[in-house]
């Protein structure tokens, strides 16, 4: 049976970092894949569900990434479908619009032309794609006629703008790209809160009666419900992601509507890898050798912060860029807060104190002058012990 081919991708987050390592020659690297991808496979169109930079003014770098995807893509002789997502700027990305759209690139970012779908077709009929950006309350609420200002409320309007439209194409296959936290998705660190005025998340119903949503915002590749689906970042952008298999999902849809998802796993330019342990058990466990060349988390379980941990970690793990440290408590944690149990004490029993709760024991004589020498320092005219 013939169906139509989409590829389905989202949140590139061109001009993204990850703890101060830039990622854009990884990006680059990425679309050099993606276009390959596009051929190989057969692709009918590409749809990027949003969140194609990282700021809303990006870095003059990102744009040119960008660019170069487009033309590249465009060059494909493949239509390109692209919604804006609520890291970008929607009046900036869509700035060309009309231009690029003589060549075959979509670009979806006003949402007064939700209702305008780019149309495909095949020997089994049409298919309608419906381009929904970032549509944040407060800034769309009086263009779609709702009274809330809610993302429930602005994305009822607009699939309800969708659903009015596809009334009069009879018989022709449907296709939404939205950019939207669906309630009981799984997040991750790096995606940047959406809450206005209440509840972040919006129900899957929302997205009812079309054959397949191509979602972006979460970054791991997940189906909500049926053919509601998030493609999930092609990096990972945070050490929370470290588990995930990114990917594009590869769409076909058949004449009646039907939906097979396939994911086409991208490529990993360095994994990401977090541990934890004492700085020692860390530096020579040899279950690490493996990982020496991740870019790699650590917690430190060290009762005291070691000095100069970092520096030690990169001896081992050049790409170690993010640690922290926690350690490891054996005394029974009390009812008060550390303000009930330091009220009313003078400075030298409130260091006393915090000497204690980080070092699980009482500081010995050499510790305790050290401290006086410092609390006298602080105290012109003298000590008060």
């Amino acid at each position: 049976m013939l169906t139509v081919r989409l590829l389905h991708t989202s949140d590139w987050h061109l001009g993204k970092r990850l703890h101060g390592v830039e990622l854009l020659d990884h990006q680059a690297e990425f679309i050099d894949w993606l276009v390959e991808v596009v051929r190989i496979e057969g692709v009918d169109a590409v749809i990027v569900a949003g969140d194609l930079y990282d700021r809303s003014n990006p870095p003059v770098a990102a744009i040119e990434v960008f660019d170069t995807a487009v033309a590249r893509l465009a060059g494909t002789g493949v239509p390109l479908i692209m919604i804006s997502g609520n890291h970008d700027s929607g009046t900036r990305v869509g700035t060309h619009a009309d231009l690029l759209h003589a060549v075959g690139v979509h670009m979806r970012t006003d949402p007064a032309r939700i209702d305008q779908p780019v149309m495909l077709s095949d020997a089994e009929g049409a298919v309608a794609i419906y381009g929904l950006p970032y549509l944040d309350p407060i800034a769309t609420r009086s263009v779609l006629e709702t009274d809330a200002a809610s993302h429930t409320a602005v994305l009822t309007a607009a699939m309800s703008r969708v659903h009015a439209d596809l009334a009069t194409r009879p018989g022709t296959r449907s296709v939404v790209v939205a950019h939207a936290f669906i309630a009981g998705g799984s997040t991750s660190d790096s995606e940047r809160d959406v809450t206005v005025g209440g509840a972040p998340s919006v129900p899957v119903s929302i997205f009812s009666n079309v054959d397949y949503t191509a979602l972006g915002h979460l970054h791991g590749p997940q189906t909500m419900e049926g053919t509601v689906r998030y493609s999930g970042s092609p990096l990972a952008y945070s050490f929370s992601e470290a588990g995930h298999t990114k990917s594009v999902s590869l769409i076909d849809l058949d004449a009646s509507g039907d939906v097979t998802i396939t994911e086409i796993p991208t490529p990993v330019p360095r994994p990401l890898t977090v541990i934890s342990g004492t700085l020692e058990d860390v530096l020579a466990n040899p279950a690490h050798t493996a990982i020496e060349d991740h870019w790699v988390s650590v917690t430190l379980t060290d009762p005291l912060l070691p000095p100069g941990p970092m520096a030690q970690l990169r001896n081992r793990f050049p790409h170690a860029l993010h640690l922290s440290h926690q350690p490891e408590r054996t005394t029974e944690a009390t009812e008060a807060t550390r303000a009930e149990r330091i009220e009313g004490l003078h400075d030298r029993d409130v260091v006393m104190n915090f000497f204690v709760d980080q070092a699980l024991r009482e500081p010995d004589e050499n510790e305790v002058a050290i401290i006086d020498e410092a609390l006298d320092a602080t105290r012109p005219g003298g000590s008060e012990h």
